[in-house]
């Protein structure tokens, strides 16, 4: 699957252009930068977590178009 890095004009979602590279192999950087990469996408993880609850009690429509996003192919 061929995963397209999107410009600087769009939004990001969990990751940035930055952490996709990084994430991917396509950035030449150290185990450590890596690592801390990994954490930062864990942390927004927790964070999507919450913004889901907020989301299914008072836009369930929103939710549903989040869910449909993040679980399409199950």
């Amino acid at each position: 699957m061929v995963h397209r890095i999107p410009s600087m004009s769009k939004y990001r979602a969990i990751m940035t252009t930055t952490d996709r590279k990084r994430i991917s192999g396509k950035s030449d950087v150290s185990t450590k930068k890596k690592y801390q990469t990994i954490h930062r996408i864990r942390s927004r993880i927790e964070e999507l977590t919450e913004d889901a609850a907020i989301l299914e009690e008072n836009n369930p429509e929103l939710h549903e178009e989040l869910r449909e996003a993040v679980c399409k192919d199950e």
